[in-house]
C-alpha cells in the first residue's frame, strides 16, 4: 500500500509573497530554505508518493488571470524535476474561500480518489504551514507536518484550535531536514510479527528493529528469559518473545526453536538491506570475562564458536545449549557469527556475550545516510 505526502506549495515549498500571497512573477519565487536538498533525500531514500494540493485564490478569474499562474508553477516544477523530485499528481482548488467549495482545503473533493485500498492513508502525511492543512490531514484520517505553524497573523490567535489538532499534528518545525530526519525515523519504526508451530514448541515473537530496548519475554526457561531481555535492551530493540515448549521432554527443543524464530523474524525484518551498515563487532568486559562478537549481515550462515563452560546448567539452561542458541540463530538469520569469549563465572561468560551480541546487531543494523546495498557486488 503506498504512503503519500500531501504537499502544499506556497509556504511550504516556495516561500509566500506578502500581501498578496500570490506567487505570480519569477520575482517572488523563492524556494524555502533547503527543502530541494531534503525533499530529494525524501524522495530518493524513503518510500512515499508525492501529491501537491495547492489552493489558489480565484485562478482563471481578472484577479489572477491564468498567463499569471502557469509558467511560474511549471518553472517551479521544472526546478523541482531537475532535483529528482516528482508529483505523482497535482491538485489545485481555484475557489474563493467564501464560496466553501468542498474541494477546498480543508475541504477533501479533491482527494477522493485516495480513499481506497491501494493507500495508506494512515501512514502518510499532509506537509503544509497552514491551519487548513492540519485540518485537510485530520479529514483525511493521517498525520500533519505542520511548517511555521505561527507564521501567519490570521493563525497566532488559533491556539484553541491547535489544542484540539494535537492529536493530528505529528511535528511543528519550520526546517525540512527536521522533516526529513523525522520522515527517515517513522520509516524505520517497522513491527514485525511470525510465529513458528511445531508438534515440540509454539512459538510467536513481534519484534522492532528500531525501538527502545523494551522486552516481553516468556520462555519457560527464566535465565533465557534474562538473557534475552539483556539483548533487547543492549541493542534497542524492542522483543515480545512467547515459547510453550515440551520443557517436561527437556529444553532442547525450546531453546532451539526459539532462536531459529528469532533469527527468521530477525531476517524478515532486514531484508531490505540498504542502508544498513551490514558488520557489527564489539568487546566487552564484564568482570572477571571478556566476550567479543562479531557478525556480518551479508546473507550467508556461519558460526565460529570459542567459548568453554565448566557448569552443566546456569538456572535450568543447559551450558550445551549456548553453540546451538547461535548456530540456530545464524542459520535462520542468514548471518555470519564470530563468538569468542574468555573467564572464569559462567554466569558472567555467558551474559557478556549476549550483551556483546546486542550492541553488534545494533552496530550493524544502524542506518547511514548513503542508502546504498553494502556489497561491492551488489546484491547480498
Amino acid at each position: 500500500m503506498k504512503r503519500i505526502l500531501f504537499i502544499d506549495r506556497d509556504g511550504t515549498i516556495i516561500q509566500e509573497s506578502p500581501p498578496t500571497y500570490q506567487i505570480d512573477s519569477l520575482e517572488k519565487v523563492n524556494f524555502y530554505p533547503r527543502v530541494l536538498f531534503f525533499l530529494t533525500k525524501i524522495a530518493h531514500e524513503l518510500n512515499y508518493d508525492f501529491v501537491m494540493v495547492t489552493n489558489q485564490d480565484g485562478l482563471g478569474t481578472d484577479k489572477f488571470p491564468e498567463k499569471n499562474f502557469w509558467p511560474i508553477h511549471n518553472h517551479i516544477l521544472k526546478i523541482l524535476k531537475t532535483e529528482g523530485i516528482h508529483f505523482s499528481s497535482i491538485h489545485i482548488d481555484r475557489t474563493f474561500p467564501e464560496e466553501n467549495s468542498p474541494t477546498r482545503k480543508p475541504g477533501i473533493g479533491m482527494l477522493t480518489s485516495y480513499f481506497h485500498s491501494g493507500y495508506n492513508l494512515e501512514k502518510s502525511f499532509v506537509i503544509g504551514d497552514r491551519l487548513t492543512d492540519v485540518l485537510l490531514a485530520k479529514n483525511l484520517k493521517c498525520k500533519s507536518i505542520w511548517i511555521n505553524p505561527n507564521l501567519l497573523i490570521e493563525e497566532k490567535n488559533s491556539s484553541i484550535e491547535k489544542k484540539s489538532l494535537k492529536k493530528t499534528i505529528a511535528l511543528e518545525t519550520d526546517s525540512w531536514e527536521r522533516i526529513y530526519e523525522y520522515l527517515k525515523y517513522v520509516s524505520t519504526k517497522k513491527i514485525f510479527q511470525h510465529k513458528r508451530k511445531t508438534l515440540e514448541t509454539d512459538v510467536k515473537i513481534t519484534i522492532q528493529l528500531y525501538g527502545e530496548g523494551k522486552a516481553k519475554i516468556q520462555t519457560g526457561l527464566g535465565f533465557l528469559d534474562h538473557l534475552l531481555e539483556q539483548m533487547a535492551f543492549h541493542s534497542l530493540m524492542d522483543l515480545d518473545i512467547h515459547t510453550i515448549g515440551d520443557l517436561e521432554v527437556d529444553e532442547h527443543h525450546t531453546i532451539e526453536d526459539t532462536a531459529i524464530t528469532l533469527g527468521e523474524i530477525f531476517h524478515q525484518s532486514i531484508i531490505d538491506k540498504r542502508g544498513i551498515e551490514r558488520y557489527g563487532f564489539f568487546s566487552l568486559p564484564m568482570d572477571d570475562c571478556l566476550a567479543t562478537v562479531a557478525l556480518d549481515l551479508g546473507g550467508r550462515s556461519q558460526l565460529t564458536w570459542k567459548a568453554k563452560f565448566i557448569r552443566d546448567k546456569i538456572g535450568k539452561v543447559p551450558t550445551e545449549m549456548f553453540i546451538h542458541f547461535f548456530k540456530s540463530f545464524s542459520s535462520s538469520a542468514r548471518c555470519n557469527l564470530y563468538v569468542h569469549a574468555i573467564g572464569k563465572n559462567d554466569h558472567h561468560k555467558i551474559e557478556s556475550i549476549f550483551k556483546a551480541f546486542a550492541k553488534a546487531i545494533k552496530m550493524a543494523i544502524k542506518k547511514n545516510i548513503t542508502n546504498k546495498l553494502p556489497s561491492s557486488k551488489g546484491m547480498l
